[in-house]
């Protein structure tokens, strides 16, 4: 009886663990049941570890983006139908504009050559975008891919490496704790190239309301704007290969990995503050509270603070170092050098902080002016006291705030008089000789 394997009678998830008590001959020992146990919860950690580390590389160097392939995709042909009409119209416009004023002689016909050569640049331009910004993702993406797999010195593969030789790698801590570390990683990287991706289809889709501005007369000021901001998202992976030269330095220990690990989530955050326009900050720092939220420990929170530092959002002009722009703030300045292009002015308005910065900035100034009020008070108090308390005589005038002190006047003294003034000679009269 006892040697009646009955584990066919449990649940799938609970007949592994029944099967590797009593496989190893002898069901009552504790010691290789144990064992079998952690083994399996080892495997299974590593085996998640492995797949975490896959979805990163997947959204760090994705294979496709989500711009469109073609000039003719449906997502992409309402866009250019729209800007080759704005274009021909703008053209139209300044030939009008021309033969209205013809009389002025070359530099309108100056300024018509100008808009046409512009203006067949741009359409040129249109049907190119897609194809050349697909192209450009591929090859950045396979860039990043070569430069973490062809060396093993990269992160991504020292922490694979460290899971099956490190001093660490029998220890389950270890792993739960570098399995904890990818979990973060997985969703800082998840915010940052997911919105990234959705940029970029956006600022795709955008090119030809930017590329039609250039029909007026060559104004590159929008195009150079547009072309930074898809450039600045598509070559945003690259920051991560900061971290590579201190891999090599400490291959062999998984809590380090981890460490450096947690640093790319803070140089991550950076990327989506700085890298990812209009929603970048806000993003950060919704990542950084919810990070505060949850922990209290002190090397989580400045890691955080180090990746999203405290600043407050304007809703207008630039007023000090610490501002940035909200979202509609940022779209609207954009918008205003797109009109600029087109030849369109945008009308500023007063610059002043969100409701929710200007809180947040009474609130952390608050104890430093409670300090400094003190303080004056503090001061005004001993200034009093020794007014009403002089070390000989009686009370005397308190000093003025901006002046000498008044000297008091001795007693039974009356005003000086001041004396009368000499008469002013009428004419110039010559001196008696006596």
């Amino acid at each position: 009886m006892p040697d009646k394997n009955n584990c066919h009678l449990l649940s799938p998830s609970v007949r592994k663990y029944c099967e590797g008590d009593t496989g190893g001959g002898g069901g009552s020992g504790g010691g290789s049941g144990g064992g079998g146990v952690t083994d399996n919860a080892v495997v299974s950690v590593k085996e998640l570890a492995d797949s975490l580390i896959k979805h990163i590389m997947a959204q760090l160097a994705p294979g496709k983006t989500w711009a469109p392939e073609k000039a003719d995709s449906g997502i992409y042909a309402e866009f250019l139908w729209l800007g080759q009409h704005l274009t021909v119209a703008i053209f139209i416009c300044v030939v009008v504009v021309c033969a209205l004023t013809a009389w002025q002689g070359a530099p309108r016909l100056r300024q018509m050559g100008t808009s046409t050569g512009w203006a067949l640049v741009a359409v040129a331009g249109m049907a190119s975008i897609p194809g050349a910004v697909m192209l450009l993702n591929k090859a950045v993406s396979a860039a990043f891919t070569t430069a973490f797999n062809s060396d093993e010195a990269t992160l991504f593969k020292t922490i694979s490496n460290d899971m099956e030789r490190a001093a660490d790698a029998d220890n389950p801590l270890g792993i739960l704790i570098i399995i904890a570390a990818l979990v973060v990683a997985l969703a800082f990287s998840a915010l940052v190239f997911m919105t990234r991706q959705l940029g970029i289809l956006v600022f795709v889709c955008m090119a030809p309301l930017v590329l039609a501005s250039l029909a007026r007369g060559g104004d590159t000021s929008a195009v150079r704007a547009w072309a930074g901001r898809l450039l600045g998202l598509m070559f945003a992976p690259f920051a991560l290969l900061l971290v590579a030269p201190f891999v090599k330095f400490v291959q062999g220990s998984l809590v380090v990995d981890a460490v450096l690990l947690v640093a790319a989530d803070a140089l991550m955050l950076r990327m989506i503050f700085h890298g990812v326009p209009y929603i970048g900050p806000r993003v950060a720092g919704a990542a950084r509270a919810l990070v505060e939220s949850r922990t209290d420990h002190p090397l989580a929170r400045a890691v955080v603070r180090a990746g999203a530092p405290t600043v407050y959002e304007q809703e207008n002009v630039p007023r000090g170092p610490r501002t940035v722009d909200t979202p509609g703030r940022a779209a609207s300045q954009d918008g205003g050098v797109l009109l600029a292009a087109y030849g369109l002015k945008q009308q500023q308005r007063p610059g002043h902080l969100t409701a929710a910065s200007m809180v947040a900035k009474v609130h952390h100034k608050a104890p430093r002016r409670a300090q400094a009020a003190q303080a004056r008070r503090e001061a005004w108090a001993a200034a009093s006291q020794q007014v009403s308390n002089p070390r000989a005589g009686g009370p005397t005038q308190p000093p003025a705030p901006n002046g000498p002190a008044p000297q008091p006047a001795p007693p039974g003294a009356g005003p000086t008089p001041r004396p009368a003034p000499a008469p002013r000679p009428s004419g110039q009269t010559r001196p008696n000789n006596p």
